[in-house]
This record gives structure tokens, sequence and C-alpha cells, in this order.
């Protein structure tokens, strides 16, 4: 009967005898395996068996190693980590194949945005010292495809009677909130306002119901306040605004003002006449959808004889966290269809960028939710999210904001500035960017 010696048993027979490798000998015999058991391996027993074959596996290619055969190579290749012989006839490529850019022909971007003038100096009967022009835009903001004509400009937002704001925001105005003049005045001169928005929200049935000719009145001390061009906005009362913002803009009359604003659910007509009869602009407002934009500039321009020149869209603005991406993709899809041709939608765009100040996360000290992270302090929270809003709004096409917090006009003043190369940015080295500070 013959011997039997485990594999493990030989390599270790060989390493006693100091044997490292062996040539021209032939090792015969026969392996056996005993599998006892039922019908059917268990995942145990399956899992051991497979450790045993393993482990032969690895005794034997150790004897195959001492035998001198390239047992490595062999393992290499069947792993697909081996390299492969080149194929016959296949030459390598000496240098990659030359690429050129070329900037887009935008010859399909036919129509520009239409030039909308606001304020009137006293050359042109008014007395604003100076005019703003929107719009003018042949290709979308700051890309190198066409040049800006004109810069974005920021209204800041007065109120005719105390209302409730966010403390980060309030703090700015206490001093001015109960006299609209003053309160013009101080976003002129101290925040550098490029417009003044006066909301007439008191003339409300369900606030003060103050009287349309009181209201005017207002209108006229802040023309008197302020020499920049002014935006009027009713108190969003579809039954008072009518009436409101014509006698806003029969006291408004030569200084071509924004009136704020016509829409679908009000008596559009109203607004309308007063702008074309005083000369004055016409703010048309829709609610997230570019049909409805289309349907109310074309009853303005073709039933009511608003001039071309003569209108303004607000396309309405969702703040951060509360629509941002529906507001930005409305707003885009609009200037897109403007430069490709829609004449009913090539209008300059304005923002209600305070709108940001209606999300909770902008205001609240902290999150209801006990579970919840840290907000940080809302002193910095707010007016980063006014800006935010802002900023990604003027990326599809937006050409004026309307704002609160100081902090936010000035920062988004100078990164749309700065965009749109009046102002001259800081070189940063932007291969550095793991240790860049901005």
């Amino acid at each position: 009967m013959s011997n039997k010696m485990k594999l493990s048993g030989l390599t270790d027979l060989l390493k006693d005898l100091d044997v490292d490798s062996l040539e021209g000998v032939t090792i015969e015999g026969d392996i056996e395996l005993d599998i006892s058991g039922g019908g059917g391996l268990n995942p145990a027993m399956a899992y051991a068996l497979g450790h045993e074959a393993a482990q032969i596996s690895l005794h034997v290619a150790n004897i195959a190693r001492m035998l001198g055969y390239p047992i490595d190579q062999l393992f290499a290749a069947s792993m697909g980590g081996f390299p492969q012989a080149p194929i016959a006839g296949q030459s390598r490529i000496e240098e990659l194949i030359p690429a050129k850019f070329d900037v887009a022909n935008m010859s399909e971007w036919a129509t520009p945005i239409q030039e909308v003038t606001l304020g009137a100096t006293s050359a042109d009967g008014g007395s604003r010292k100076n005019t703003i022009t929107l719009g003018g835009e042949n290709a979308l903001p700051y890309y190198f495809d066409a040049e800006m004509p004109h810069r974005n400009y920021v209204t800041m937002d007065v109120f005719d009677m105390p209302i409730g704001m966010a403390k980060a925001v309030k703090g700015n105005y206490e001093d001015v909130i109960n006299d609209p003049a003053e309160w013009a005045k101080k976003v002129v001169r101290d925040f550098n306002a490029d417009m003044v928005t006066i909301h007439l929200i008191s003339t409300d049935p369900l606030i003060n119901d103050t009287p349309a000719r009181e209201a005017a009145k207002v209108v006229e001390d802040v023309l008197q306040a302020v020499d920049v061009p002014i935006v009027i906005g009713g108190s969003g009362n579809p039954q008072k605004d009518p009436e409101v913002l014509e006698k806003a803009a029969e006291v408004a009359e030569g200084e071509r003002v924004l009136l704020a604003s016509a829409s679908l659910n009000l008596d559009y007509e109203r607004v309308a006449k007063a702008a074309t009869d005083y000369g004055h602009a016409v703010l048309s407002w829709t609610q997230l959808e570019i049909n409805a934009q289309k349907e109310l500039n074309r009853k303005l321009m073709k039933q009511c004889g608003v001039p071309r020149d003569s209108i303004v869209m607000d396309p309405t603005t969702a703040a951060l966290g509360y629509g941002l991406d529906y507001a930005y993709t409305n707003m885009e899809r609009i200037r897109l269809a403007a430069l490709m041709g829609d004449d009913e939608l090539t209008f300059p765009m304005s923002s209600g960028t305070t709108n940001a100040w209606g999300a909770r996360e902008s205001w609240m000290k902290e999150s209801p939710l006990s579970q919840d992270s840290d907000w940080g302090p809302r002193e910095y929270r707010g007016p980063i999210w006014e800006i935010v809003t802002g900023l990604t709004l003027s990326l599809a096409g937006n050409d004026m904001f309307m704002m609160m917090h100081p902090t936010s006009v000035q920062v988004l003043k100078e990164i749309t500035q700065t965009l749109y190369g009046s102002i001259e940015a800081d070189e940063i080295d932007i291969t550095n960017w793991i240790g860049a500070e901005v």
C-alpha cells in the first residue's frame, strides 16, 4: 500500500531540506477529495469546501513555483493584468489630433431685446438727474457672444406706511419707516440705489383703504425727494390698483415712471391707458407661466396700444428654496425665445428679488425642527438668501432687481457689474483652487 502525504506536508518537507526549486523532477500521484454528507451542501459546508479547494490550489501553485514554472505570469494573464502583445500592423499615435475652437455662430439669435428707458431728464421734460435703459441684449448675459449694451440695475423698495419686515432688514430703516420721502432719500444717498420703488400698500381696502388721490401725494413727495427714476406699485388689490395707478400716473406726468403693474387678473386696460396718456412704461406681471406672459404682452400691445419701448416684464420671482429653479427656467425660456424671434417676449425683465425675505430660512432665528442642523446667524443668512436669488436670475437674463437689504444690493451690484465688465475684477490664481480664498 502506497504512502499518503498531504500537499502541505510535501511543501514543509522541501522547506526542511532547504530546497528552493526542483529541476528535472516529475511527481506522480493522485489527489483524493473525501466529501461526506447528505444530498446537498448547506452554505457553511460550501464555504468550507471552497476554502479547502483554495488552499489546495495555493499549495499546488507553490510547488509549481519551486519547480521553476512562471506561475505569477499565468495568474496575471488569467486576471487580465498581463500585458497583451501588440496587434500586428497597428500603428501607435504619435500626436493628438489637432482641435480648433470657434465661437458659436449666433446668427439664429436675430432679434435683440427691446430697449426701454425709464426716467426723464429736464431735456425730456422731466426732473430726473439721469435715465436708465434696460434691455438691448443680443445674447444671454455675460457671454462673449455679444456685448451687453446696458448693465443690470437695482431699485430699492419703499413703502407708504410701516410694514412687518425681517429684523435684519428693519434695522436699516427704523429712522425713516414713517416717512416715505425720507426713506427714498436714504436708499439713494446711503445705499446707492439706482431707482426707487414706492409701494402704495395703504390703499388696500383691507388695510387702510387710503384714497387714490391721497396716495398720489406720496408719489409727489418721493419725486421731489429723489432725482432717480422711480417705479410706482399698488397694494396688490385687483379692484383698487387700477384707480391708484391712474392717479399716480397723472401726478408723475413727464417723469416716465414704471407703473407696477398690469396683470391678467385686474383691469389692465386702465393701467395701460394711464401709461400711454401720461408717457409712462408698464410692468407686465404674470405668474411663472410663459404663455400667460405672451398673452398679456400681446394684449398690452395690440388691444391697448402700449408701445414696445414701454413694456417691462415681471415673470414672478420664486425665492431660493421656494421654487427658484422654476423662476430661473421660466426667465431663461422667455429670453431664449425672444432672442430667437418671438416678438411677444422681446422685452427686458424685472425681478421682485425682495421675495427672498418671504422664505423662512432667511429670517427665522433657527430651525423649528430640533433635529435640524444649525442655520447660522440670520444677519448674514438673510442677505445671502436675497443675493443668491438675484444673482441666479441675472444669469437667466433678468435686467432689473427690486431689493431691500443694503448689503444684498451692494454685493449683487458688484458681482453683476464685474461680470458686465464695468468693475475690474481681482486676478485669482485658479491653479491653487484648494487653498484659494474668495
